[in-house]
């Protein structure tokens, strides 16, 4: 367990996991990080500090029936006086509820050890009723420091690594590797190994910096579209843009880009974001970013992917507002309230005599007849008059498309009006709080 590097935050002196080894009561775990963060790793040095059998599945491969029969086994030998056995399963996330569900009895009675592993979040991949009898182990990422001395440790080691080879590196071409491997020590380890294969090719068996360099070139980065990395990124790219970081939004744009993300995908996102965080704060900014969704369409990559570019950064630098994101929110609430009043009849159309006859457009004002354009008439169903759902900020054109609505309100809300819906003040359409747009839960979660 000592060798384990860069996960001190959860096997360190003291901690939890630690106590645990040390006192050979081994729980059953979740360990969930990243690829390469040293889970198989842990949960083999996990089963040799506390003496049990240590059983090695992956969830792809391994079926319910295979599963019950090594259950089975663990139970009698437990019962006759054994250790439990501790029984790894890889990717456990990938196993259906009923899987899941088949694990349950066993953990609970001690038969076993489980040790599953996951690069995805247990909260949503793992079963509640498992998970509640599992403690979750969070795993960094290794951090270029803990990777060089892992590379190190496997190139100077004679008997687990390279040192028998009489290949060398220096210190920067480590360091390379190590920064170049995302957190990911089979990546570095792996990369290692293939530099070291050219290097028995030159003459001074060295894994120099250009060698190291070239053997990065051809690495992929590493990249789910179907985990949470993938909503990680396009999260990290619309909170930039929403804090306006220039340098941020290409960046997490560019890391989606070259991991193979669809930038059909990025692209509609990013329309989204011109309405949802811009709205007509900036009128151009749908603009733009339509504009940029189809010219990515026509084109696809890897032309298209400078008018995405420029989108994230014309995003980025205009002015904020979510007030039409909170309109449909207030809107949307009102309706969920019971406010489905039938349309007034001075708004309904009468194209035969019949609907004449029982008021259909009765009182109707056609605005263009009208000297300014707006008439002093209700829109609202009579329930609803006086509420506001779009209540504009005060940054770029909103601004003034504040004071186009507080213009159009008085004239369609004259003072008798006004006066019979209560205080004109408190009928200000940017200022009113009837129906206030709170964040819901649903805001929570589209604007994470």
């Amino acid at each position: 367990m000592d060798e384990i590097v860069g996960q001190e935050r959860a096997l360190g002196e003291g901690t939890v996991l630690r106590t645990a080894i040390e006192r050979r009561e081994l729980p059953s775990l979740v360990l969930w990080g990243p690829p390469g963060c040293g889970k198989t790793s842990i949960a083999r040095c996990l089963a040799h500090a506390v003496g049990a059998t240590f059983l090695p599945y992956s969830a792809v491969s391994v079926g319910v029936k295979e599963l019950k029969a090594v259950m089975s086994d663990a139970r009698k030998l437990r019962r006759a006086g054994g250790r439990a056995p501790l029984l790894f399963l890889d990717e456990i996330h990938r196993f259906n509820k009923g899987q899941q569900d088949a694990l349950l009895p066993y953990v609970e009675s001690g038969d076993v050890i489980l040790v599953g592993a996951t690069t995805e979040n247990p909260s949503f991949e793992v079963n509640a009723a498992l998970l509640s009898r599992c403690r979750v182990v969070v795993l960094d990422p290794l951090s270029p420091d803990a990777l060089v001395r892992l590379l190190e440790r496997a190139l100077h080691d004679s008997e687990r690594g390279l040192g028998a080879s009489g290949v060398e590196a220096p210190d920067e071409a480590l360091r390379l590797i190590a920064e170049r491997s995302g957190g990911d020590a089979r990546f570095a380890l792996g990369s290692l190994e293939l530099a070291a294969t050219a290097a028995l090719h030159r003459d001074d068996h060295l894994i120099a910096v250009d060698l190291a360099e070239k053997v990065l070139a051809e690495a992929h980065l590493v990249y789910d579209k179907q985990g949470e990395e993938h909503f990680n990124l396009i999260s990290a790219l619309h909170k930039s843009l929403r804090n306006s970081d220039v340098q941020a939004g290409v960046y997490w744009l560019v890391r989606m880009l070259e991991s193979g993300e669809d930038p059909l995908y990025v692209a509609r996102r990013l329309v989204r974001f011109a309405s949802e965080d811009i709205g007509l704060a900036d009128p151009q900014a749908l603009v733009q970013a339509t504009a940029a969704f189809d010219a990515m369409h026509s084109i696809g990559m890897p032309e298209g992917a400078l008018a995405l570019t420029q989108a994230v950064v014309y995003l980025a630098q205009a002015p904020k507002s979510n007030a039409l994101y909170r309109a449909y929110q207030a809107a949307q609430r009102a309706i969920e309230q019971g406010k489905r009043d039938p349309v007034p009849l001075h708004l309904r159309n009468a194209p035969t005599r019949l609907m004449k006859e029982v008021g259909y457009g009765k009182g109707y004002r056609y605005a263009h007849d009208e000297s300014e354009g707006v008439a002093a008439m209700d829109c609202l169903p009579e329930s609803l008059q006086g509420s506001v759902f779009y209540r504009p900020g005060d940054r770029g054109f909103e601004a003034e498309a504040a004071q186009r609505l507080r213009a159009a309100w008085r004239l369609a809300h004259p003072p008798k009006a006004a006066a019979s819906a209560g205080d004109e003040a408190t009928n200000d359409p940017v200022k009113t709080d009837r129906f206030p747009a709170e964040r819901s839960g649903a805001e929570e979660e589209e604007g994470q």
